[in-house]
């Protein structure tokens, strides 16, 4: 094949035989030289001289020689260049970064939560759980009164309904003269505790004062045995009229309240509803608050004395589901917004829970502290902290006997503090009733276990007793000079240089008459 046959070829077709495609750019105008692509087919047809032609091989045979492993594409850029095309520049290839080798641990941890799933919707299906029930309405009903519509929710217990451990209607059986005692309030003796009326309220706050809106007020009280639960919901905020004059018909057939922390909170709130809505406010009746009778008696337990505790730890019983109570205000402005009142229905079970505590813990307090009593036993297994609870209620009402009772029986439960806080408080029992070899007993009882601080202050204890009751210096010096740390560096200085000033005296006194007495015998 002869040179032009090549050229002819290079510059007419492309690589694998097919026309070469055409620059994307516009053509410029024609150029006195001829253009490649315009050539005929045969380069002797074109009138190719053989000069031309023969620089052109030479130019083909340099670019194979300086790129061997020019495609054969290359041929075809040679030829184009050769008829004075101007080819684009090619673009730069950019090779894409190879991917990121993937964590083998992850697939294996998407292979395990879908391994778990499926089995927890394996466990659900054999279960079959049913669907949760739906939300139903708020369990009051409407009644219409002479005062306006109240919203009441009502239950009735019957006689041997229990609370934890203890029944409630063993609060009827209380003497007016023992709640005095234990309630420290003198009034009380001469009360009726058939006709008392429980009283608790849920409120919109904790706060008090004008702001804060009791929307649930729970009454309780007996009808012969049975215990009635009366609760007065408030359905919108300003329409408080008609619960407080319920509230008033009720107090005024009652004949004292009974509340935790009533004297503090209830009864000041409620008061001032009454103010605010322009209703008479009933004649205040006799209020036994149990939360300070629960303070005094239940104090050395060190667990405070919220109402649920006492529920747990003396009657026994222990909420499920109960809802807290910090949470009551703003489900009841949930339902104000227009919410569910279902979602109030645990705020009506834990009002109802408080009322039943109401009235078994007065009944079990009376019924420990009856315990105590002249011709009755306390029991071996009561707890001595509570008995020692018991015996600083009764001597503060003065019942001595009740005290001396309970104290002992504390002591005996028990070696460590309590046990010796209760032999220091029958001592003072002892001391009262005038037997002071007695009150010594107990104190030397209580050396026996008391160590440091609580030691030394028996020390002193008994060192008054010895001076002053039994007259023995010498052991009032001893017990005195052990009592450092139970007072001031001062007084325990003053007291010291008293005592070996009295006994000095009474030692020259004894020895004056002791040898007065051997010279009237000599003569």
């Amino acid at each position: 094949m002869d040179l032009k046959r090549k050229l002819a070829r290079l510059t007419s077709v492309g690589p694998g035989g097919k026309s070469p495609p055409k620059p994307p750019v516009a053509e410029p105008q024609a150029e006195p030289s001829a253009r490649a692509d315009s050539m005929p087919a045969s380069g002797a047809e074109a009138g190719v001289p053989d000069a031309l032609a023969a620089q052109l091989a030479k130019l083909v045979q340099a670019r194979r020689m300086e790129a061997p492993s020019t495609p054969a594409g290359a041929e075809s850029q040679v030829a184009r260049e050769a008829g004075a095309v101007e080819a684009p520049a090619a673009r730069p290839v950019v090779a894409s970064p190879p991917p990121a080798p993937r964590d083998p641990r992850i697939d294996s941890l998407r292979r395990m939560l879908s391994d778990w799933s499926e089995r927890q919707g394996l466990a659900a299906a054999r279960r079959g759980t049913p669907p949760p029930a739906p939300p139903g309405p708020l369990p009051v009903e409407s009644r219409a009164t002479a005062h306006g519509t109240v919203h009441v929710s009502e239950r009735i217990l019957s006689p041997e309904h229990h609370h934890g451990s203890a029944p409630l209607a063993a609060a009827l059986d209380v003497e007016g003269p023992l709640v005095a005692s234990l309630a420290l309030h003198a009034d009380l003796a001469g009360v009726d505790f058939q006709r008392m009326l429980f009283l608790d309220t849920e409120t919109t706050g904790l706060a008090g004062g004008t702001g804060t809106v009791p929307f649930l007020v729970g009454l309780a009280w007996f009808e012969g045995r049975s215990l009635k639960v009366h609760q007065l919901f408030l359905r919108r905020l300003g329409e408080e009229a008609p619960m407080l004059r319920a509230l008033a018909e009720r107090m005024a057939t009652s004949s004292c309240l009974v509340t935790f922390n009533g004297k503090s909170f209830d009864w000041p709130l409620l008061r001032t509803r009454f103010v605010l809505n322009r209703v008479p406010a009933p004649v205040e009746l006799p209020h036994l608050d149990l939360l300070h009778c629960a303070r005094r008696v239940f104090k050395h337990r060190g667990a405070g004395t919220r109402l649920v505790h006492l529920e747990d730890q003396v009657l026994g019983f222990r909420r499920v589901d109960d809802v807290d109570g910090s949470l009551i205000p703003d489900l009841y402005f949930r339902y104000l917004r227009g919410g569910d009142g279902s979602a109030l229905t645990p705020v009506l079970e834990h009002n109802v829970n408080d009322l039943l505590l109401l009235a078994a813990l007065l009944g079990e307090l009376v019924r420990r502290f009856r315990a105590g009593g002249a011709g009755a036993s306390v029991p071996r297994d009561a707890d001595p902290r509570d008995l020692l609870g018991f015996a600083g209620v009764a001597l503060r009402a003065r019942d001595y006997e009740r005290a001396q009772a309970f104290a002992r029986a504390a002591a005996a439960g028990d070696t460590g503090v309590v046990g010796i806080e209760a032999l220091a408080l029958a001592s003072r029992l002892s001391r009262k009733a005038g037997d002071a070899s007695a009150a010594a007993a107990h104190l030397h009882q209580a050396l026996q276990t008391a160590q440091g601080f609580q030691a030394a202050t028996l020390h002193l204890q008994l060192t008054k007793l010895y001076e002053h009751g039994l007259k023995d210096l010498a052991r009032a010096l001893h017990h005195a000079k052990l009592a450092s740390a139970a007072e001031l560096p001062v007084d325990h200085h003053r007291r010291l240089l008293r005592l070996e000033t009295r006994l000095a005296r009474s030692t020259r006194a004894a020895s004056l008459d002791l040898g007065m007495g051997r010279s009237r015998s000599g003569t």
